[in-house]
C-alpha cells in the first residue's frame, strides 16, 4: 500500500514535538489550532493546509522547510523499500484500485 504524504508529514511533526518534550496541548495552543485537529494531522488523517503547517512549525520553532525536507527524505526511503509493481501499473505509480473519471475538454467557439 502507498504511504501518503500527509502521514509522513504527521510523523515528522510528531517526532519534532516529542523530541522537544512538548504535549499536543502546548503545541496546539501555540499554533492556535484545536488539539483534536493537531492530533489528526499528526496521525496523518487530516491534510494540513500550508497555513496550518506554517502555524504548527512556528509553534514548534522548526522551519517549515526542515519539516518538508525531512518528510521528503522519509518518503524517498519508503519508496526505495517498497516492492516495485509488475505489469501495466509498473509504468506509472498509480494505484489501479483508485478510479478517477476525467471529463474530456470541450472547446466552445464564440461567434
Amino acid at each position: 500500500m502507498t504511504t501518503l504524504l500527509r502521514e509522513v508529514i504527521g510523523d515528522v511533526l510528531r517526532q519534532a514535538r516529542q523530541s522537544q518534550g512538548r504535549t499536543l496541548r502546548e503545541v496546539s495552543d501555540g499554533a492556535r489550532v484545536s488539539l483534536g485537529y493537531l492530533s489528526e494531522v499528526e496521525r496523518g488523517r487530516k491534510e494540513a493546509s500550508s497555513e496550518l503547517l506554517s502555524a504548527i512549525c512556528g509553534a514548534l520553532e522548526v522551519p517549515l522547510s526542515r519539516v518538508l525536507s525531512d518528510a521528503g527524505e522519509s518518503m524517498e526511503r519508503l519508496e526505495q523499500a517498497a516492492p516495485r509493481p509488475v505489469g501495466p501499473a509498473s509504468t506509472s505509480n498509480i494505484d489501479l484500485s483508485t478510479r478517477v473519471v476525467i471529463p474530456h475538454t470541450v472547446s466552445m467557439a464564440v461567434a
